[in-house]
């Protein structure tokens, strides 16, 4: 388009080592671009970003360049697009606060912390007449996540409101794990993705963070605040809408983070001090540690002067312990919990049919005939209600019930075509849910994944 013709594209930003902020550039009259043309700062050359409305604002993009996504009250304009096979967010800010939310997001995905992926900032955006335009960030859509609000059916259970709280006190463990501030932490500002029965939480909005070499405890502790305040007010605010059960109180539920944040906390760094006679708990130490989901590659052990006991401190801990088992294994990439369930029923495969066979060798005979038999029996029209993972996950669950309610070894087959028109047929879209769904349909006010940006 005509408007775009003189789109001027950049690499992304190189100083991955800083932390912090990026410094405020304020180019020389001479460089700023002139009318008509974009700035546009992105990891790949994307055409297509070209084909949008740069040169109308925000707010006043056309429905036909729009996916129909709910939004919500923000500080900021956000609207969703098509951009190929995918969705995007754009969100119109300053080119500071733009410019500093991709640079954060860019480095929190090389350190595989669980985020939205950015795509690109786009600076220099007139209208016709020559009138500028805000700067926008540009990131993708997280398929098959949800925003907690978009998780009811009528009300939002106790247990289920637990798991989302335990699915962001993890994600804020790892962030602190990695020196990462957030400052603005709550449920809105998370995506959030069905795990095995449980939830993964990805970090949607970066734009208060701030990178460290190691947070201090006061700066934990801080963002721990911040996230008890604000879970309590959206609590209270579903609250009030009647969208949780009646027994759930706002204020003690939003508490569980804090109690579940520093669970998690002590188990990961904690010295742990045991006699000399009980060596066998340094093992122990790390099979926890796996069990949640984290390896420790390197630990630090001290002896006392006496020699009778025995000091052990986790030095580094990397979260997906199972997910990186089962891309091993298989290339399969699955969420932890996932991945935990699966390797279970691998393990259990290859003891039944093969146990002495190589466990890479079983691994891909497993795929081969189970996992993917699976996948494939779901029908095309069926295939956007949950990612393939959970799906095998879940007919694994099915045909564990069956198997005890009807006394019997359920065959796979049959298991899978009972989940299939049991459950499954009747389950919501959720590769799509969010782009086709308005607020009636799914039972909330209109909330957008940015929450409160």
């Amino acid at each position: 388009m005509t408007e775009t013709s003189n789109a001027q594209w950049h690499d992304e930003p190189t100083d991955y080592d800083q932390t912090g902020k990026l410094p405020r550039l304020r180019p020389a009259s001479s460089e700023a671009p002139s009318l008509g043309s974009l700035n546009i700062t992105a990891a790949a050359t994307d055409p297509e970003l070209l084909d949008l409305p740069w040169h109308i604002a925000l707010e006043q993009w056309p429905a036909s360049a729009l996916a129909a996504l709910p939004r919500g009250i923000s500080r900021h304009i956000v609207r969703f697009a098509h951009l190929g096979g995918s969705v995007i967010a754009v969100k119109e800010t300053s080119e500071h606060i733009a410019r500093h939310e991709y640079h954060m997001l860019r480095k929190l995905q090389r350190l595989d912390v669980p985020c939205v992926e950015p795509v690109a900032v786009i600076s220099g955006r007139t209208t016709p007449e020559g009138e500028e335009l805000d700067p926008v960030l540009v990131t993708r859509h997280l398929k098959f996540s949800l925003p907690y609000r978009a998780l009811f059916s009528q009300t939002l259970r106790r247990d289920t409101l637990t798991r989302l709280i335990d699915a962001q006190a993890l994600l804020l463990v790892r962030l602190h794990l990695i020196g990462f501030y957030w400052g603005d932490v709550s449920l809105s500002n998370t995506l959030f993705r069905r795990d095995a029965g449980s939830f993964a939480a990805y970090l949607v909005d970066a734009e208060t963070g701030e990178l460290y070499p190691e947070l201090s405890t006061g700066q934990r502790e801080y963002d721990l605040e911040i996230a008890r305040v604000n879970i309590a007010g959206e609590l209270m605010d579903l609250a009030e809408g009647g969208l949780i059960e009646e027994k759930v109180d706002p204020l003690a539920t939003s508490e569980l983070i804090m109690d579940s944040y520093r669970r998690l906390w002590t188990e990961l760094t904690e010295k742990e001090s045991f006699e000399l006679g009980e060596r066998w708990r340094v093992g122990a130490r790390i099979r926890r540690l796996n069990e949640l989901g984290f390896d420790v590659e390197e630990y630090a052990i001290k002896t006392a002067a006496n020699g009778t006991q025995i000091q052990l401190q986790p030095k580094v801990v990397d979260a997906g312990h199972h997910s990186r088992r089962l891309l091993r294994l298989t290339g399969l990439d699955a969420q932890e919990n996932q991945a935990r369930r699966l390797l279970n029923d691998m393990d259990a495969y290859r003891a039944d049919n093969n146990p002495t066979l190589d466990e890479e060798f079983s691994a891909h005979l497993w795929v081969n005939e189970v996992f993917e038999p699976i996948v494939r029996a779901v029908p095309r029209e069926l295939g956007g209600k949950l990612e393939p993972a959970e799906v095998v996950h879940e007919v694994l669950e099915h045909r564990w019930y069956m198997s005890e309610r009807e006394d019997r070894n359920v065959p796979m087959a049959e298991a899978v075509q009972s989940y299939l028109d049991d459950e499954l047929r009747h389950r919501r879209d959720e590769a799509a849910i969010m782009l086709t769904a308005d607020a009636r349909t799914i039972g909330i006010d209109e909330d957008s994944e940015y929450g409160d940006n």
